[in-house]
């Protein structure tokens, strides 16, 4: 694996990685470097990259860190995974949660995802990268109705589709149906040209960017045309019975009351549901109670029903997303 040498200067500590395979020390630092300068600002650290060294220079708690981080992303890559800035970045937070508990470099950093959860689909293999995602990605295969709420970036939807795509691959479910409620958020964007499909194309849009992520463009194209995966508003769910299917009702906050109960009630046999929602972004008129909060009181008690939630440490959007969040939660006069 890797190996390290330590010197200690009078302020500094500088730690020597030597890193024997070459192709995976380019994975390990990113396009441009992009990886080490995460790590360096992350760790408030400077990295200085050498052949196949990398030497870690900073004080010590700071150092130790950092080559811990960047010998738990050599590890992953040694075991045949990919390395992105989500993974950099989820890293980097268990890491500073480590501070002052005595971490040493050549310490790994355990991750959640090893020897976790997996999603395997045509274009990728995806990963659960916090603790929360693993435990609702596991109640997404166990459970036939569940739950995902928390705030933008934390996988929710992300995670929906993977598995459904999952599922039907793997032949599990016949088709997979996506939906929103279609709500402006806080825009009135006015009467939209062209037919149906292109009237609604544009609130569906986060649904297609997922699903291009998992199918290849000629195979998703012709799974939409044959209806094996439809994407329709939520108003076009009203007197379907959705059978060997699975479900994913998206931006859930933005359904009213009534809304949530006709789409709950259109699960069929052999289907799955997942509905995914964040309570802080409702879009509603004034005074129109939201159908995810509804469901969340009236449905807990229900055995076989999950509610998973996620907060801003899920977030694996961008760091910078999930410090958003977090100053908003801690802004208590924020309606």
């Amino acid at each position: 694996m890797t190996s390290s040498e330590t010197m200690t200067a009078p302020a500094n500590t500088t730690t020597r990685l030597e890193f024997p395979d070459n192709r995976l020390l380019i994975d390990l630092c990113g396009a441009y470097d992009v990886n080490l300068a995460a790590v360096e600002r992350g760790c408030e650290v400077q990295i200085v990259r050498r052949g196949n060294q990398l030497s870690v220079l900073g004080d010590d708690d700071a150092v130790g860190r950092a080559a811990s981080v960047l010998e738990s992303l050599y590890a992953r890559l040694e075991g045949g995974r990919t390395v992105e800035p989500a993974d950099v970045d989820s890293l980097l937070r268990l890491g500073n949660s480590a501070v002052g508990t005595g971490i040493q470099p050549g310490d790994q950093i355990e991750m959640p995802i090893l020897g976790g959860v997996e999603i395997q689909t045509r274009k990728k293999r995806v990963e659960p990268r916090t603790e929360a995602q693993k435990a609702y990605v596991q109640s997404l295969f166990d459970n036939e109705l569940a739950f995902g709420i928390g705030p933008a970036g934390t996988g929710k939807t992300y995670l929906a589709v993977a598995v459904g795509v999952s599922m039907f691959i793997s032949g599990h479910v016949d088709k997979i149906i996506l939906s929103r409620p279609a709500v402006e958020a806080g825009e009135k964007l006015g009467y939209l040209p062209g037919d149906m499909k292109d009237k609604v194309d544009p609130y569906m849009q986060p649904l297609y960017d997922a699903l291009n992520d998992f199918l290849p463009g000629k195979q998703l194209a012709k799974l939409l045309e044959d209806k094996k995966i439809e994407i329709a508003p939520l108003a076009f769910m009203r007197g379907r019975t959705l059978s060997n299917a699975f479900v994913v009702l998206d931006e859930a906050q933005n359904a009213t009351s009534m809304q949530m109960k006709m789409f709950l009630t259109r699960l069929g046999q052999g289907s799955r549901m997942v509905i995914t929602g964040d309570r802080t972004q409702i879009d509603l008129p004034r005074g129109t109670p939201s159908g995810l909060q509804d469901a969340e009181r009236l449905l807990k008690a229900i055995p076989k029903i999950s509610f998973n939630y996620f907060t801003s440490k899920d977030v694996v959007r961008h760091p910078l997303v999930a410090a958003i969040i977090e100053a908003y939660e801690a802004d208590t006069g924020h309606a």
